[in-house]
């Protein structure tokens, strides 16, 4: 049986065989939002305000 990937394996492949670099900043960027807005609601957040 064939061993399933992770969704990260599959588009970490997908920009390597499609030379799609420019998927990369748009990835980082989606996934640091992704941390402030999870960071927002616990404890840290008022450490993050003052970044901005």
């Amino acid at each position: 049986m064939a061993r399933r990937r992770s969704f990260l394996a599959e588009l970490f492949d997908f920009i390597l065989a499609h030379k799609a670099w420019l998927l990369a900043p748009i990835i980082l960027v989606l996934v640091l939002a992704g941390l402030l807005i999870i960071l927002g609601g616990t404890k840290a957040a008022p450490f993050i305000y003052t970044l901005f």
